[in-house]
């Protein structure tokens, strides 16, 4: 993937765990204003790279650079800060708080106002289709609500880089065809990169202009959503046949 100038820059990243390597020499060039495809089988080490560019781990070896600016050794509030937000895998939503409580957190420690505050977080929740359970505790939501209200909070930093964790695991097909639609949406409203892992194809040809593969640790393949669909070596390693 050409880049001219890329809004993250990833040099030779290493990370390991005791005598396990999860990311091996890892280099990438994240572009402005595109959404990126991160897949790969289990344990390819998709988290660990999340985690390593939102600061909850550090690498071994290599750099991360956003704008030019160097991440290392920076703490995940004040990568937050520098405008990366990011899901979970599992949600943790702040249970015996407000749906719009919880999607105000973020612009709160933004330094944001509460009048300000509450109406980001209003305009995130009415795009997310969460308004009419603005007032319910976090723990009486769905599965699919509770998902769109971890975006919701991430949203809420108003980030540049926003980094999005398996959104659609455990989602039925027709609640993935209405999450793919408001991820585009909100990617082109706020002008939003987005790097985001995802098991379902379907999204991923969906929503992405440029995937990346990972394998043991280090790129496999990185190219469009359709040149990666057909890539030999994605398929036996990870897609099997019959994909469409």
């Amino acid at each position: 993937m050409m880049v001219n100038s890329p809004l993250l820059r990833i040099e030779k990243l290493s990370k390991n765990f005791g005598g396990l390597r999860v990311i091996h020499n890892l280099s990438l060039l994240i572009p402005k204003n595109q959404i990126i495809g991160l897949i790969g089988p289990n344990g390819a080490g998709k988290t660990t790279l999340l985690n390593l560019l939102s600061g909850f781990e550090k690498p071994d070896e290599g750099q991360i650079f956003f704008h030019n600016h160097s991440l290392h050794a920076m703490q995940p509030y004040q990568i937050a800060r520098l405008g990366i937000g990011r899901t979970f895998q599992i949600v943790k939503p702040f249970i015996g708080m407000t749906v719009l409580e919880n999607a105000m957190i973020g612009a709160l420690g933004q330094n944001q106002s509460f009048p300000q505050a509450q109406k980001n977080a209003m305009e995130i929740l009415d795009l997310l289709e969460l308004m009419y359970v603005k007032d319910l505790k976090a723990d009486h939501l769905t599965l699919s609500d509770k998902k769109r209200l971890e975006i919701a909070r991430a949203l809420s930093i108003r980030p540049q880089l926003l980094l999005l964790d398996e959104v659609m695991a455990g989602l039925r097909p027709t609640e993935i065809d209405r999450m793919i639609p408001t991820l585009k949406d909100f990617q082109e409203r706020y002008s939003l990169t987005i790097i985001m892992i995802e098991h379902h194809m379907r999204a991923i040809m969906a929503c992405c202009d440029h995937v990346v593969v990972l394998h043991q640790g280090e790129k496999l393949a990185e190219d469009t959503p359709k040149k990666i669909q057909n890539h030999p070596e994605v398929i036996k390693i990870y897609l099997g046949t019959g994909v469409c």
